[in-house]
């Protein structure tokens, strides 16, 4: 093997989000593989790990790997406010004009393709985890104002995607918010994602998927059929295939100046604080830098992040931790009335951001067995949904459509 191409290490999140305190999110794992040969080694543990496995295993006989340095579903995926949104980051006028409107109107629909797969895989395989259909309001901000939104919404629809433009008057009749304008559409979620996660990883298990934790890979080596990689406790195991879902612990080989870490924070309330009617049917969200994002939970919590920062390191702060905290409640309470009192819960995480909103999923740079996929922008579990479909098909030697979009860049 070469020199040690480990994945970069780094803390992920504070210690206390508000879904580490939920049941139902320990996964049994093992201490070492059973056997030394898998079909599918897939590293990590998060939402992409166990979507992406759970579509592995609907093949009968197919030997499937997880392995991660951590305990299951102690990443990053525990840090996501999980508003699982088809509206990408990035507002489809702008992500049309970085790169071209045919590629813009494709990734904004395989968005929305995305969020009503995975709400249709959760009704499948009965996964008690919150999910619920959403609608999503996008206000106003000082990134977009009503003749922007106006034209984002038409854009939308041209391209075949829900939206409907309000009007200052209807979206302070309507709603009670007092902003110039906004965008109503469909196709949003929301979830527990702890219990997303831990449910789709026990799915794979009861078919046959191995999670051995804690190890880590510290190398690996593409060799004629497969991949070998070396383990933290000395073993070496081959896969067929092996797909780092690793999140914002990026591989050495994928760096680029396009992608960038940087830090995010994120509250909720206690239950039962005093919410508008409309808002348990919306995830809200707003056309600002930095914006703020919020939801309700169906004991009465409100779910609320922001204040994003180009730092990778900002977010370990703890006195920023308690002055974003702030800072979220207070944008609550101007936005639409709602007084959160003093968080019952806060924390903060590493999160990704993209030069377009998309994330990389691809094979690593000069390999052909070995993937990766790297959620980047707000979009992560929708995203997610994606990587699972695009690496599954590119394991069993299939294309797909929308491949470019996520290619490595």
């Amino acid at each position: 093997m070469t020199a040690p191409r480990r994945t970069i290490k780094r803390r992920l999140r504070t210690a206390y989000p508000f879904w580490a305190e939920t049941p139902r999110i320990t996964v049994a794992h093992q201490a070492a593989p059973s056997q030394p040969r898998w079909d599918v080694v897939i590293v990590g543990t998060g939402i992409s790990a166990a979507l992406l496995a759970e579509r592995q295993t609907r093949r009968k006989n197919r030997r499937v790997l997880l392995l991660d340095r951590r305990q299951p579903v102690r990443g990053s995926s525990l840090a996501s406010t999980a508003m699982i949104q088809h509206e990408i980051d990035v507002p489809l006028t702008r992500l049309s004009r970085q790169i071209g409107p045919e590629k813009a109107a494709r990734a904004w629909l395989r968005s929305v393709k995305a969020v009503e797969e995975l709400l249709r895989l959760s009704r499948r395989l009965g996964l008690d985890c919150q999910m619920g259909r959403k609608r999503a309001l996008y206000l106003a901000g000082d990134e977009m104002g009503f003749r922007a939104l106006e034209a984002e919404a038409a854009l939308r629809r041209e391209v075949g995607i829900e939206a409907e433009f309000l009007s200052r008057q209807r979206l302070l009749d309507e709603f009670g918010i007092d902003r110039t304008g906004a965008i109503v559409s469909r196709a949003s979620a929301s979830a527990n994602p702890a219990q997303l996660t831990a449910g789709l990883l026990r799915v794979a298990q009861e078919r046959g998927a191995e999670i051995v934790s804690p190890l880590e890979v510290t190398d690996f080596a593409e060799l004629a059929d497969g991949v070998a990689l070396a383990l933290s406790d000395g073993r070496v195991v081959v896969a067929g295939h092996v797909v780092f879902c690793t999140g914002y612990e990026t591989l050495p080989q994928l760096a680029s100046a396009h992608h960038r870490i940087i830090s995010t924070w994120a509250i909720a309330s206690d239950e039962g604080v005093r919410q508008p009617g409309w808002l348990s049917d919306f995830l809200v969200w707003e056309a600002a830098d930095p914006y703020l994002y919020f939801r309700t939970t169906p004991t009465g919590r409100i779910i609320a992040g922001g204040e994003d920062e180009a730092s990778p390191d900002a977010w370990s702060d703890p006195d920023k931790l308690r002055r974003n905290a702030a800072e979220i409640a207070r944008k609550l309470r101007e936005t639409c009335g709602i007084r959160v009192g003093r968080p019952a819960y806060r924390w903060a995480a590493a999160f990704g951001d993209s030069d377009d909103g998309l994330p990389i999923i691809d094979r690593v740079p000069g390999c052909r067995r070995s993937h990766a996929v790297m959620g980047f922008g707000g979009n992560g579990i929708t995203y997610s949904v994606i990587a699972a479909e695009l690496t599954a098909r590119r394991i069993d030697g299939r294309s797909d459509p929308d491949a470019d979009l996520y290619r490595f860049r």
